[in-house]
């Protein structure tokens, strides 16, 4: 019984498998993202009846009560914070769920090591030492991403002095305390290692400015995935191991996506110098004065038009303007309008957030353009709205090579022929870069709630 017993767990964790790739696939596009997290959820639950069965099938019944408890008190948790947090919030809660991943990592390695009593062969103890350390960098790295991302800390970046040179020592002296913990097989070298991964993991992610966070997450998940990998092989838990992959991998190619779309090296996010120079603010230059505009005065410039392209950025999140925008791209269309959306690719503090706001409200897949879409579009677009965008159509970083976010690749909304810029003030973007956008002749600062603004534009039409 117990031999089929493992040939059907081991049957459920190759179909669990096989559901978190096709998850992924479904994930990659709009209209089957829906269908991709109702794949993964499913595969989750083979994963997690499988887990169960394989641990409590030969333990006692205090075990299983337990455990379900404590999956109880879990469950409680989860659903209470998912069905509380806002979509702005959702970053900061993704960055402290992938502190759970590291914290659950680092415990795995230590108890691992403690129930074996330090037997074992060196690959074994290889796995257990980088587990935990890749768990200890995941743990504060996160806690140090979600209080940037809640602004309960700066986000400005920790500039310690000789900061590259101290995570090269980290790295260094953690490599030797892996050499005493092969050779001597003692707990004290893995203690030194966890203190020194949880300052490393903390300075690692203090050191980046906050408008690199979207990155930052994406960073952070890839290392969550690999922390889960390297917990699946303590444990021998083959379907930890892939899932873990799956995550680390597709984790790192979002990395490099983001980082590619931001005209930043990827070696510098693994090193921590990423987003430093995004520090420095040139919000003191003098532009000319801007342009101010009314809701009335918009309504009827979009009724002249014939093309609109929409850019929404983190404030239209945070004024929850995705419904009205979606009310007010219907009533556009209804009049003939063409009406599109450009998304940068790390429009808000989170990889596709504005992607899953315009889902939310039920915006058209197929008038949801990337940037490098709908870029050669700007130049025969009548009118385009900046909802709560800054950085991401800064001209600056296409045409100043002093600035800080020089090179950066943006949506080019300056070559339209009238730009609309909504925003509460005058203030610089979260990268702290002025915007010389806001001064140009043929853009208009439309001032207040961005919700507001727009329900008083569909009001005016």
């Amino acid at each position: 019984m117990t031999d089929v017993s493992t040939s059907l767990i081991q049957a459920a964790y190759i179909v669990a498998a096989l559901l978190f790739i096709m998850s992924l696939a479904g994930l990659s596009r709009h209209e089957t993202a829906r269908d991709g997290n109702v794949l993964g959820m499913v595969g989750m639950g083979i994963a997690l009846v499988a887990t169960l069965w394989l641990a409590l099938r030969d333990a006692p019944w205090g075990n299983a009560v337990a455990v379900a408890v404590a999956m109880a008190i879990g469950a409680a948790i989860g659903i209470w914070r998912a069905r509380r947090v806002e979509m702005t919030g959702m970053p900061e809660l993704i960055a402290m769920l992938h502190s759970f991943v590291g914290a659950a990592a680092v415990l795995v390695g230590l108890n691992t090591f403690l129930a074996s009593d330090g037997v074992g062969d060196s690959v074994h103890l290889v796995e257990i030492f980088l587990g935990v350390f890749i768990g200890a960098v995941t743990f504060t790295g996160s806690i140090v991403a979600f209080l940037k991302l809640s602004a309960r800390i700066s986000s400005k970046p920790l500039m310690l002095p000789a900061r590259h040179w101290l995570n090269l020592a980290a790295l260094v002296v953690s490599a030797g305390l892996l050499v005493w913990f092969v050779a001597g097989h003692s707990l004290v070298p893995l203690l030194l290692m966890t203190a020194i991964a949880l300052a490393f993991g903390w300075h690692l992610v203090a050191s980046i400015g906050g408008g690199d966070m979207p990155v930052v997450v994406s960073m952070l998940n890839s290392y969550s995935g690999w922390a889960a990998a390297a917990a699946g092989f303590m444990l021998g838990n083959d379907l930890l191991i892939v899932t873990g992959a799956l995550v680390g991998s597709s984790g790192a190619y979002l990395s490099y996506i983001m980082c590619t779309a931001m005209n930043r090296s990827f070696v510098s996010v693994i090193a921590g110098g990423f987003g430093s120079d995004g520090a420095v603010s040139d919000s003191d230059v003098d532009y000319g004065d801007h342009r101010e505009t009314t809701a009335a005065e918009v309504a009827e410039l979009l009724k002249n038009a014939s093309s609109v392209v929409i850019t929404p950025g983190y404030g239209m999140a945070v004024a929850q303007a995705q419904y009205p925008v979606a009310e007010l791209t219907s009533k556009l269309r209804e009049r003939g309008v063409d009406v599109r959306f450009g998304i940068h690719p790390v429009a808000g503090r989170l990889p596709g957030h504005m992607n899953v706001l315009l889902a939310e409200a039920r915006v058209p897949y197929d008038i949801v353009l990337e940037m490098d879409e709908i870029n050669d579009d700007f130049p025969d677009t009548d009118v385009v709205l900046v909802i709560g965008a800054n950085d991401t159509v800064n001209p600056a970083a296409a045409e100043d090579p002093t600035s800080p976010i020089a090179g950066m690749p943006v949506l080019q909304v300056w070559n339209a022929k009238d730009v609309v810029v909504f925003k509460r003030s005058m203030n610089a973007g979260y990268a702290g870069v002025q915007n010389p956008l806001f001064f140009r002749d043929n853009s208009a600062m439309l001032f207040g709630d961005a919700k507001e603004r727009v329900e008083d534009i569909i009001k005016a039409l």
